[in-house]
Formats: C-alpha cells, sequence, structure tokens
C-alpha cells in the first residue's frame, strides 16, 4: 500500500509543480542505493527552488518507498495520476521501474526514469517514458569488452532467477561467445559457496560475475572464492554495482576490492556536477555514488521541461526529444536508439571500475566509454 497524500501535500496541491519521485528506502529493496537517489532528487529541488521554482510556484517532491515491489510502485503512480502530478522521477530497480514505466505509459504520465537499464522498460515503444541510465545491452556490452581486453574467455555467472539477471545473462553470452568466449551458468540457489568454488575450477573459469542479490548470498560466495587458494588468480566481477556502495566495503572488507562494475559517470564532471559533488558530500556524509548523481540529473531535466513547456502532461511528454539540458555529467538529451522502447539519453557515460585494494575507497577506472568518459 502506498502512503495516502500528507497535509502538506494536500495544501501544497494548487500551488506547487509536483513530481513524484520513486525511491526503494526499505528492505527488500537497495536501501543505501535509495538513499544516494533521494538526496540527489531533493538535492536538485532545493537549487531549483532557490532558482525561482517553476514560474515563481513551488517546485515539490512527493516520495513514495517502493520497497522493490513492482505493485507498490504501480499503485503510486495510479494515486500520482489522481494526485495531479506533472510528472514521476526516479526509481533504481529495473524490475520496479518497468513496472512502474507500463502504469505511467497507460496513464499518460511522463516518467523520466533515473537508474533502472532494461531495455524494454515497457511492452512497447511509448512517448511518456525517457531514462538517463544507459540500456543495459549497452553497459553490459561495454562490460564484455573489457573482459575480453583483459584476457578473459571462460566466464561463469552465479545468477539468482530475475529478468534482470537473465537479461544480463543473455547480454554477456551474445557478446562473449561469437568472439571465442564461453558463459558457464552457475545457479546460485542450488550451490552452496564451497560447491560454487569446486564448479569454478572444474569448468576452468577464469571469472566470475556475481549476477545475486546483496548482501547474501553475495558476501559469502566472494568470502568462499577469496579465501580459496585455488582460485587466486580468478577475477570476480559484479557489473550491476554491488561495490560502489560503502555497505560492500562493510561488509567484506579488504575481500571487496578489485571487483570490477559498471558506473555511469565521466571522466570529469561537468562544473555543475563538481559543485553538486560537494553538496551530496555534506548530504550523505560520504562520497556521493553515480546514483546520486542520476537523481540530480532527473530533476534538472524536468525542472527545464516544466519551465519551457509548462506543466500539461502531453506538452511535456512531446517535448522529450527538444530536451538539452547541461546536467552533471554532460549535456542531456533524448533519442530513439534500436532496441529501446522509450526515449534514451543515449551519451550517458559508462565506466568499469573497481576499488583499489591498496586504498579501498578509491576507485581506479578501468575502461570507459562514452561522452566525457
Amino acid at each position: 500500500m502506498t502512503m495516502p497524500p500528507s497535509p502538506r501535500e494536500a495544501r501544497q496541491a494548487r500551488g506547487a509543480a509536483r513530481i513524484g519521485a520513486l525511491v526503494p528506502l526499505t528492505r527488500p529493496g537497495w536501501v543505501e542505493a535509495g538513499r544516494h537517489l533521494l538526496a540527489g532528487l531533493e538535492l536538485a529541488v532545493h537549487d531549483a527552488n532557490i532558482a525561482g521554482g517553476i514560474a515563481g510556484r513551488p517546485l515539490e517532491l512527493l516520495v513514495r518507498d517502493t520497497a522493490a515491489d513492482p505493485q507498490r510502485a504501480a499503485a503510486a503512480v495510479d494515486e500520482w495520476a489522481d494526485l495531479g502530478v506533472a510528472a514521476l522521477a526516479g526509481e533504481y530497480h529495473s524490475v520496479v521501474a518497468r513496472a512502474a514505466a507500463a502504469r505511467a505509459d497507460a496513464l499518460g504520465l511522463p516518467f523520466l526514469c533515473a537508474s533502472a537499464v532494461l531495455d524494454a522498460l515497457t511492452g512497447q515503444p511509448t512517448e511518456w517514458v525517457a531514462r538517463l541510465a544507459p540500456p543495459q545491452s549497452r553497459g553490459w556490452g561495454i562490460y564484455a569488452d573489457f573482459l575480453l581486453g583483459k584476457g578473459h574467455r571462460r566466464i561463469a555467472v552465479a545468477a539468482e532467477p530475475s529478468v534482470y539477471w537473465a537479461s544480463g545473462t543473455r547480454i554477456l553470452r551474445d557478446c562473449l561467445e561469437p568472439r571465442s568466449g564461453a558463459v558457464i551458468d552457475l545457479d546460485a540457489r542450488s550451490l552452496a559457496p564451497a560447491a560454487m568454488c569446486d564448479a569454478l575450477i572444474d569448468h576452468r573459469a577464469d571469472a566470475l560475475l556475481l549476477l545475486l542479490g546483496f548482501p547474501e548470498p553475495a558476501v559469502s560466495i566472494v568470502k568462499a572464492v577469496r579465501g580459496d587458494p585455488r582460485l587466486a588468480g580468478l577475477l570476480v566481477g559484479a557489473p550491476a554495482g554491488q561495490p560502489e556502495f560503502d555497505g560492500w566495503m562493510a561488509s567484506l572488507g579488504d575481500d571487496g576490492a578489485a571487483i570490477p562494475f559498471l558506473r555511469y559517470l565521466p571522466g570529469r564532471l561537468t562544473p555543475l556536477g563538481a559543485r553538486v559533488d560537494a553538496d551530496l558530500r555534506k548530504r550523505l556524509s560520504a562520497a556521493p555514488s553515480f546514483v546520486a548523481f542520476e537523481g540530480y540529473d532527473t530533476i534538472v531535466v524536468l525542472a527545464d521541461m516544466l519551465r519551457s513547456h509548462g506543466m500539461e502532461r502531453p506538452r511535456m511528454a512531446g517535448a522529450w526529444p527538444r530536451v538539452a539540458v547541461e546536467g552533471t555529467r554532460g549535456t542531456i538529451g533524448f533519442s530513439r536508439v534500436p532496441g529501446v522502447s522509450v526515449w534514451q539519453w543515449a551519451a550517458a557515460p559508462v565506466q568499469v571500475v573497481d576499488r583499489d585494494p591498496a586504498e579501498p575507497a578509491r576507485f581506479r577506472v578501468l575502461h570507459a566509454d562514452g561522452e566525457g568518459a
């Protein structure tokens, strides 16, 4: 169930330009990612209001916790449609964002998805939904290029059942197998960590990718692999980005370093990004993740669209291809990308990074692709 409108939300109903924000703030959602996403969204709303709001009206963010539940997200979209919000923003989990995008499309609500990467975010092409994060086929294809460039050919995938993980495995297989690579499927549900290590030896794997939940079973598998002398030269990777957050190192310590993952940041932030980075550090009391910048950029785009095109939903949805907004990570615009069902920021930066074993708080860029990377 979604929370009813607060008294403050009801008082603001006529005066504010309102954006509904979907964020995972409780388990089983990835709470740390949700906290960073919300920090970026809220900071951008604050900055927009300091700059005069939307034609003199305050910008209001109506936040709903999805808890990684697709039905909860869809219900929030229904609620916001009745409340008259101008647009929707956010969400981290791809499967949840897909449910929200389907409802936004059905109800005619503009939705700018911040972080979710599934290529087919909607079942058919839509005019109502756009996305900042790169599609999974692009990001995971770049990750496959990185693996091949480092000489890895026998890639074991420890996966749990999920549309997202299955899509990632398919992308890896499509990228690796035509280039003399092999993808070895290992069922993380049926193999205990020690048995996982034995399977890696039996299959002569030279890399293991973790396509599974955090903290478990990811933490137990990493500890088992790191502690097995037979696997001393094995690359462990986590393309979905689990090592980005401090909770990863808190759970794994030194074992959590040198695990490459995808991060959607450029080689250098824009001047706006540098200022936002400093402000986010104060809000989070930690270095901001790429997810926080995605949140900030989402509001920057929607605020610019509201100022330029007003709050009528069809006018906003019709403006996606005309967006040209300077964000924290580059100039943001949207176009149609083959195989992607929504308006897409095609130039979103992509990096493969890991945590430096000598200084785990420092990230090393191992491979980069995209504008500004």
